[in-house]
């Protein structure tokens, strides 16, 4: 029986998907399947029936059979030499004084490659590094700089909420954050406020933004003029949560209406004179 399934590696990790020919699988089954970098090990996030009509199934790589013992016992393994790797990694950068920071070790599941990920500010020439590893290690060698988001996504952490960082417990894509995403939601543009344990941008910022957006299209903008019920007020707040405006009318009164059924206009800043010239 054939049968797409989406894999993922890690737990905050992407879904990749894979060919399935044996046995159908089950959601959250450990499975080894076939990459670009050799064998990688992991688990069953999502299972597609139908590759037999599906023209792009046979393109996919294919998983290799479901995790045996041995497989996990290796796994475990990995993750032992991983912590060896990464420890002498970090006394080799201290020794040669390099200006960067070594995050994380990843061990391929074959052991034919570790991946070292690093943080630093500029460029680093890591030549000499790279033979002390490969020194050390007799296996391939690879270091990847990584961005601040990625590496609170590897050590984890508590954010301001006190929950677990999102990037590393939910997302599995790290889109773009913007300062107007904070500013359409009515938020403190401090950015001690808005800030993330990794110094940028709160990734929850965007969780709420297409809402916000969606309902401000039906409000009118504070400093707007606008004419309600043949008068004319000033728009000078919003509550877009509870959908309403609060408005200052021309004899000074002030007003909170509700946007949900309000019938206004908006008055144009530089209304035409009457008249003409003779």
């Amino acid at each position: 029986m054939k049968e797409i399934v989406g894999v993922k590696f890690k737990k905050e990790g992407k879904v990749y998907n894979f060919l399935s020919e044996g046995a159908p699988l089950q959601k959250n089954e450990l499975v080894v399947v076939q990459t670009d970098h050799g064998l990688v090990l992991g688990h069953v996030a999502s299972v597609q029936n139908g590759a037999n009509d599906d023209p792009q199934a046979s393109a996919l790589k294919k998983v290799i059979r479901r995790a045996t013992d041995e497989d996990l016992r290796v796994q475990e393994e990995n993750k032992t030499l991983e912590k060896t790797a990464r420890a002498f990694c970090r006394e080799k950068v201290r020794q040669r004084n390099l200006p960067m920071k070594v995050i994380e070790a990843e061990y391929l599941f074959d052991r034919s490659k570790i991946i070292f990920y690093f943080t630093a500010e500029n460029r680093v020439d890591f030549r000499e590094l790279v033979k002390d590893l490969v020194q050390r290690f007799k296996v391939r060698i690879e270091l990847k700089q990584i961005g601040a988001r990625q590496e609170a996504r590897i050590l984890r952490g508590a954010g301001i909420c006190g929950r677990e960082v999102c990037c590393a417990s939910m997302l599995f894509n790290l889109d773009r954050v913007s300062v107007k995403m904070a500013k359409e939601q009515g938020m403190s543009l401090n950015p001690e406020k808005i800030s993330g344990i990794c110094g940028r941008l709160m990734c929850c910022l965007s969780y709420e933004y297409d809402g916000y957006m969606e309902i401000k299209k039906h409000m009118p903008k504070c400093g707007k003029m606008i004419h309600i019920e043949d008068m004319r007020a000033k728009v000078i707040r919003q509550d877009v949560l509870k959908e309403e405006i609060a408005v200052e009318y021309e004899d000074g009164r002030q007003a909170v209406l509700s946007t949900q059924n309000l019938v206004f206009e908006h008055v144009s800043p530089n209304p035409p004179a009457k008249g003409g010239k003779g």
